[in-house]
């Protein structure tokens, strides 16, 4: 098979390399295009173009594949632990025994906020929306540590960095939460675990031993888990964008933050529940909700439903909804909405309208009701994606940083506006 790509153009004829992927994904490297033939591509959306070559994470959107570091995701779901897994995607390979410990030692030791940073929260009005105090935050607790603002850190400073970060936006949060609920701070406790660490800081003088229930600190972790990095959507984009400009990393996530907080992005699972919510409040079983969806005109669209990358089933989503049937059952609560969720899944998956689409149930789905059931309120729902994703953004900062011919991300554009205009002094504008 040729590994040459032929384009014509003007009567002329240009060879553009193609590159093939360790999984067989087939690129034409187009880095030579406008040298060459004075053009460029047209991608509104870059739906068709790749900005980078990554051995992070893999996905195949028609087989529902989805592979941290070439482990499926199936497999990390059922084996390992969120911080296991970030350590997976930000080093590049399963720890050992004792790195694992010192990852997990060097989470606990990073865990605690500057306490100057206190005053910076207050500074907030009580009504702030948790994911604008997230990036905030984020970003001003780089003013703490000046050697983030080397543009290439050595590796044992990056380490303490990466966990500094990893650590730190649960503890951000938290606070975040609390702050916005009027409720006083809660310190981390160093003998509690990443999730259970951050369920004390939400809810530990509200629920009585909330965090010490391992069923929900599973099903949390899990949530982190399914969300640590998913190739390179809007926020891992953006991330990357950023850190091409060689910012630092903390200023790196809290673009991601903001890229995530968007509700075509991060803020789908809350769409989930608020749709759910409706339905229930009109008295519909889902029946009708399925039939108004259907119907462009009404108004009505079924979230949670669908995907841009997976045209198949999402694999998070199936590890999810089997999580959340456990959870409830273990808990004993029965949950309307949940019951109206199972049943526009099951008209779903069986309506021509639906499949032929391939509109599947997506992660989105199932996480907005488990973290209802751990009385995760819904403005934290995007929070707790950010949590999740911060070892892929991580990983991507990474792997800009260690490649010496990386460069400044800078896309083209095909300009359509006006052609040169004279300027028009005011007393004479109409």
């Amino acid at each position: 098979m040729s590994d040459i790509a032929k384009l014509e153009l003007e009567g002329q004829v240009y060879e553009l390399p193609v590159i093939t992927g360790t999984e067989g994904e087939k690129a034409v490297d187009i880095t030579q295009l406008r040298a060459k033939t004075g053009h460029i591509t047209m991608d509104d959306g870059y739906g068709n173009t790749g900005s980078c070559q990554s051995k992070i994470t893999f996905i195949d959107g028609e087989k529902g594949i989805l592979q941290y570091r070439g482990i499926p995701i199936e497999e990390l779901a059922e084996k390992s632990s969120f911080v296991e897994a970030a350590y997976l995607l930000i080093n590049g390979h399963l720890p050992s025994r004792t790195e694992l410990r010192r990852f997990s030692d060097m989470l606990t030791q990073n865990e605690n906020l500057h306490e100057d940073m206190k005053y910076q929260f207050e500074g907030f009005p009580s009504n702030a929306h948790p994911m604008a105090i997230l990036s905030a935050m984020i970003n001003a607790s780089s003013c703490f540590y000046p050697g983030l603002m080397v543009n290439r850190p050595n590796p044992a400073r990056f380490e303490v960095h990466a966990a500094r970060l990893l650590s730190q936006v649960r503890t951000i949060a938290s606070f975040s939460y609390r702050k916005s609920h009027g409720l006083p701070i809660i310190y981390p406790k160093p003998s509690y675990k990443y999730t259970a660490n951050f369920l004390h800081m939400m809810f530990s003088d509200v629920y009585q031993d909330y965090e010490l229930k391992p069923e929900v600190v599973r099903a949390l972790d899990l949530i982190f888990l399914l969300h640590a990095d998913h190739e390179q959507n809007c926020s891992t984009a953006t991330v990357r964008m950023v850190a091409s400009s060689q910012a630092n990393l903390f200023a790196c996530a809290a673009a991601g933050v903001c890229a995530l907080w968007g509700p075509l992005h991060g803020g789908a699972n809350q769409a989930v529940i608020e749709m759910l919510e409706d339905i229930h409040r009109s008295g519909d079983d889902g029946s009708k909700f399925i039939n108004a969806a259907k119907d462009k005109n009404s108004g009505k669209r079924l979230m949670g439903f669908g995907h841009r990358v997976y045209k198949n089933y999402d694999p998070r989503a199936k590890i999810i909804k089997k999580a959340c049937d456990q959870l409830l059952s273990t808990l004993h609560i029965s949950d309307p909405l949940l019951d109206i969720a199972k049943k526009l899944e099951e008209a779903a998956l069986q309506d021509s309208y639906f499949v032929e689409r391939k509109l599947y149930p997506n992660v989105d789905f199932y996480s907005g009701i488990i973290m209802r059931a751990l009385n995760i309120p819904t403005e934290m729902f995007t929070v707790i994606f950010a949590i999740g994703r911060m070892p892929g953004w991580i990983a991507n900062f990474k792997e800009i940083m260690d490649d010496p011919k990386s460069r400044i991300y800078r896309p083209r554009q095909v300009y359509m506006g006006a052609t040169q205009n004279p300027f028009i002094p005011m007393d004479e504008r109409k």
